[in-house]
């Protein structure tokens, strides 16, 4: 489970310090007023995403980028989910480029309903030192609409977490997003597992990158 230093650790440190800071807010905000706290959200990532050092728009590309493309902000997409825990963690590896192979196990389900329909969504932990949790799925708009390779809801690492408790967790698909491999080949995430695909289309959250 090999990982590379990465090149400028101060202002990836600042980055995750300043997602995380996006997402404080979010979780603050959304109790009395999502709609605000999600249009608050996508200003602010825009921002983060046109000037910081650490963004994944290419250089050349970032002063000309008008910001994400994002569907309509739609409540029905807020929801929260029941936390299953699994009787036994399995693991598995993914190959990360230069980042070398990480390792996450599945910890659990989240139950919830979307439109009256049931869904479930694996949780996962990456494994290393500190860990983290990590929500992708997939879905019928992938590569119509939306990133080919699925979006992700939460992903602790880098800050994004929109709440919760041991029993319930926060899914709000307003803000489900692309991975920085969306934005430039350079870049090498962890996509959607199989089994994260939910078999309906998500029209929320981020769209393909324009």
């Amino acid at each position: 489970m090999a990982t590379s230093t990465p090149r400028s650790p101060l202002t990836l440190v600042d980055w995750r310090r300043t997602v995380a800071s996006h997402y404080a807010a979010v979780r603050d905000g959304a109790r009395s007023n999502p709609l605000a706290a999600a249009m608050q959200f996508r200003a602010a990532r825009d921002a983060l995403f046109a000037d910081h050092p650490d963004s994944p728009i290419p250089p050349g590309r970032r002063s000309g980028w008008c910001g994400a493309a994002w569907f309509a902000y739609d409540p029905a997409w807020r929801v929260i989910a029941r936390f299953e825990p699994a009787a036994t963690v399995s693991t598995f590896d993914i190959a990360l480029a230069d980042d070398g192979v990480t390792r996450c196990g599945r910890v659990g389900t989240l139950h919830f309903a979307i439109h009256g329909t049931a869904a479930t969504l694996p949780l996962y932990w990456f494994h290393g030192y500190g860990g983290g949790l990590w929500l992708p799925f997939a879905d019928a708009t992938n590569a119509v609409s939306t990133f080919g390779g699925g979006r992700y809801l939460v992903d602790t690492i880098k800050g994004a977490d929109l709440g919760g408790t041991a029993e319930r967790f926060v899914l709000d698909f307003n803000f489900a997003y692309n991975p920085s491999c969306a934005y430039d080949d350079r870049w090498h995430c962890p996509l959607a597992p199989p089994e994260s695909r939910l078999p309906f289309a998500v029209t929320a959250g981020e769209r393909l990158p324009g």
